[in-house]
């Protein structure tokens, strides 16, 4: 198998695993673990946050296995290079004009939060685990971005169970590793100038990850040298990009979504709201 799906993957789930961070769940870890909120609660930052991650990897394990899996049935299938650079060219521009919003599709976003009633009722190596773990997979909470679903088809068709274990773990570290973003904050007041720097950055990184979208859409076409494959690429990219243009919002629509605990208010002397900013979390 030649190196253009391997390297479409790698760069997706890189992307995947980042935009993650912006999703309901993803911010909401990061109000909720941080240094101050875990002494409030009676615990180490260090070790929650190390938890979480091993939590994470472990999780972005279990998708890889998954993946694995089907990579391995890919590859006792024996598809021709074109049947495989076909189905994931047409992943790749599903998962560009979903993210972009072309035409009003989308493909379907699971809304789940981790539940945060652990925080209250388990030790830390328990709620860091087990969130890490479900934040790992990319699959049980919120998937904000088609990138997610482009990483497990563009790993299935490398036919590299090994290839699609290391891309799974790598995604759920890099998920995990996100919390610690946050191991400079000191303060309520601190955690309110993080969040509000970190969602500027956020349409940022909605373009960049819909720019490794139609990347590998093109590293693909130009692996199966057709004219026919380049002239859809070229269209899709004129869509997206008239799309984006017109449009002044981000490209990873989490409508409906409830908010996250970002901090707005000030902190009481209830440590359950200290730990997290003065902000109840959600039920």
């Amino acid at each position: 198998m030649t190196i253009c799906i391997p390297l479409a993957c790698s760069l997706v789930a890189v992307a995947a695993a980042v935009r993650s961070t912006w999703s309901p769940c993803g911010l909401s870890m990061l109000s909720t673990i941080t240094p101050f909120g875990e002494r409030a609660r009676g615990h180490s930052y260090g070790a929650t946050s190390a938890w979480f991650v091993a939590g994470a990897t472990v999780g972005g394990a279990s998708l890889g296995l998954l993946m694995a899996a089907s990579a391995l049935a890919v590859r006792e299938l024996h598809p021709t290079a074109t049947v495989v650079g076909v189905v994931a060219l047409a992943a790749a521009l599903v998962a560009v004009v979903s993210d972009a919003g072309v035409g009003r599709l989308r493909l379907p976003f699971h809304r789940r939060q981790v539940n945060e009633r652990w925080l209250d009722h388990f030790r830390p190596s328990v709620y860091g685990m087990g969130f890490g773990w479900q934040i790992g997979t990319g699959l049980a909470t919120y998937i904000t971005t088609a990138a997610v679903y482009l990483m497990i088809v563009l790993g299935t068709l490398s036919g590299r169970p090994g290839l699609a274990l290391t891309v799974g773990t790598g995604f759920g570290m890099i998920r995990g590793s996100a919390v610690l973003l946050t191991h400079h904050v000191s303060d309520p007041s601190g955690l309110r100038a993080f969040h509000r720097r970190f969602s500027a950055v956020g349409a940022v990184v909605d373009r960049i990850v819909l720019g490794v979208e139609l990347g590998s859409a093109v590293l693909v076409a130009l692996w199966l040298r057709s004219l026919c494959a380049g002239v859809v690429v070229t269209v899709v990219a004129i869509g997206v990009t008239t799309a984006l243009i017109r449009s002044d919002r981000p490209y990873a629509d989490t409508s409906g979504a409830p908010a996250c605990p970002v901090p707005t208010a000030e902190v009481h002397g209830d440590a359950s709201l200290a730990a997290t900013g003065g902000v109840h979390r959600p039920g």
